[in-house]
């Protein structure tokens, strides 16, 4: 019996010595965990963890150990294991001079990381000669002070939480309450001035702007202040790392808030500068520019708030350039047409209002889209035309002319006597002269050819409005004006049409049109011309 108990008791040591664990440097997975695990109430063995230290020995070793872990702790660090690792001969091929060194929190806390020297695995030089330092910077001058103030009665815990530590938490609040009011009044102030600085100008929208842009600011303050004065109150690390991670989830939210409100102020700021342009098409860009700039700020925090829960920003954008390029491979008309979105937007072939031809589309520019440009005809129907398309195109923009071009033949009949000709031309000249809407220096009324049914007047005159309506009612009023003076001078138009001439018949009349050719008569209806 006695052979079977001592037989156990040595099992049982057997199996002790081979859990027991050991001061293991072979990597870095060993030594931050041989590090973290000779500091812990359970394991706590200050020597066992001060040979992680490169550099230094002895107390002045532990000493380095300790305050190495409270900067972890207190910043709510905490060292996922599955990530780390675990061979000896581990090389950051991502950047040459981090060479046989692993950073723990390369983004929160680049300072601390280990290296190896000969076989081994330390933490590095730089960073244990720099611990005091970056110990100050994270731990205020007076927490230890209030670690040996504090009464007995302090140190009772609840939920892992001393009681000091809630009156702390309390204080912290407190304050921040108070500066919440007070920094909300200058930081508006501040926004107020720069406003001013920038632009020198302002509205009742940039006023709004401001104002909602002064609470997020104010909360990314105070969040800093608690972020900077929270390690003092030494809160154990798993409510560190979720106060931080909660912390930095709301800097992040703030932000992006933050950038959404800038965008607006700018955009508001383009707009006013959009509406001193001629053109409309700057009007078009307005919330172009406002809907692709709000999306860059959304999928840019969306990537930051990815990394906040361990995702390397390094995978996240590889995987959304290899997204990008997947999407772009399966919608290439949709990438075309935002090429030819910013294509318009830059060439500005036309604005919005202009009258323009591309291709067998006729009409007026109506809006411009990330994807396509409506164009309404004169039969108000609408035409979608891509904007790959488009930009590709030959666009006759009719809006920027500087004349309205019209062109015509006027034609009259064969039997109209040349006196009445040459008085019709010299009259329709004179409408023109002093018709509002044509131009008065560049215009054609000649008698120019024989047509097949008529003697035809050409017609060329320029309008000075560019309206399409305008130039319709400008056609009106000059035409009204022409038929007034045919009619005036006894002048008939042409139908289209073949007459047979018999000169001699006996006892019938031929159908020969009479004409009054009298000079004074001819001048006088001339004169009248208004």
């Amino acid at each position: 019996m006695k052979k079977i108990i001592l037989f156990f008791l040595l099992l049982s040591s057997t199996l002790i010595a081979q859990n027991e664990i050991k001061v293991d440097l072979s990597n870095p997975n060993s030594t931050i965990y041989t590090h973290l695990y000779f500091l812990q109430p359970n394991s706590y063995e200050p020597a066992k963890s001060a040979q992680t230290i490169y550099g230094f020995e002895g107390e002045e070793a532990e000493e380095i150990a300790i305050k190495l872990k409270k900067i972890l702790d207190g910043k709510g660090l905490k060292v996922d294991f599955s990530k780390v690792p675990k061979y000896g001969k581990f090389s950051d091929t991502t950047d040459y001079k981090l060479e046989n060194r692993y950073v723990l929190f390369p983004y929160r806390l680049p300072e601390v990381y280990v290296e190896r020297v000969g076989g081994n695995w330390y933490y590095s030089y730089e960073t244990t000669s720099n611990i005091n330092a970056l110990y100050k910077s994270i731990f205020p001058w007076y927490t230890e002070k209030l670690q040996q103030i504090i009464p007995e009665i302090g140190h009772k815990k609840f939920f892992k939480i001393e009681l000091w530590q809630y009156l702390g938490l309390l204080i912290l609040a407190l304050i921040c309450f108070g500066l919440f009011y007070i920094l909300k009044k200058i930081v508006y102030l501040i926004l107020r001035k720069l406003q001013f600085w920038i632009i020198r100008k302002s509205n009742d929208k940039i006023k709004l702007a401001l104002k909602k842009l002064t609470r997020p600011i104010v909360f990314l303050l105070l969040i800093w202040f608690i972020k900077r004065e929270l390690p003092s109150l030494t809160l154990p690390l798993d409510i560190n790392s979720v106060i931080f991670l909660a912390l930095n989830i709301m800097v992040t939210v703030f932000w992006i808030y933050v950038f959404l409100k800038l965008v607006r102020v700018i955009v508001d700021i383009y707009a006013d500068y959009a509406e001193t342009t001629h053109g409309k098409l700057d009007d078009q860009l307005v919330p172009i520019l406002y809907n692709f700039l709000k999306g860059v700020v959304i999928f840019v925090g969306f990537l930051k708030l990815l990394t906040l829960f361990g995702i390397e920003p390094v995978t996240v954008i590889a995987g959304a350039s290899i997204g990008g390029i997947a999407v772009a491979l399966a919608s290439q008309d949709t990438v075309k047409n935002l090429i030819g979105t910013v294509m318009i937007f830059v060439d500005k072939p036309f604005h919005i209002g202009d009258w323009i031809e591309a291709g067998t589309v006729v009409g007026t520019v109506e809006t411009v889209g990330f994807r396509s440009t409506t164009v309404r005809a004169a039969d108000t129907s609408v035409f979608q035309i891509p904007n790959s398309a488009l930009s590709e195109m030959v666009v006759n923009n009719k809006g920027l002319r500087a004349f309205r071009r019209y062109t015509t033949n006027l034609g009259v009949r064969y039997d109209t006597p040349p006196e009445l000709i040459d008085a019709f031309v010299k009259g329709v000249r004179k409408i023109i002269e002093l018709h509002p809407d044509t131009r008065d220096d560049a215009f054609n009324v000649e008698f120019s050819g024989f047509g097949d049914s008529s003697l035809l007047i050409l017609l060329n005159v320029y309008f000075v409005q560019l309206d399409w309506n305008s130039e319709q009612a400008s056609k009106h009023s000059l035409h009204m004006k022409i038929l007034g003076l045919a009619a005036d001078l006894g002048v008939e138009f042409a139908f289209p049409s073949t007459t047979v001439m018999i000169e001699q018949f006996p006892e019938k009349k031929g159908l020969a049109t009479k004409y009054n050719a009298e000079e004074k008569r001819i001048n006088a209806i001339i004169d009248k011309i208004k």
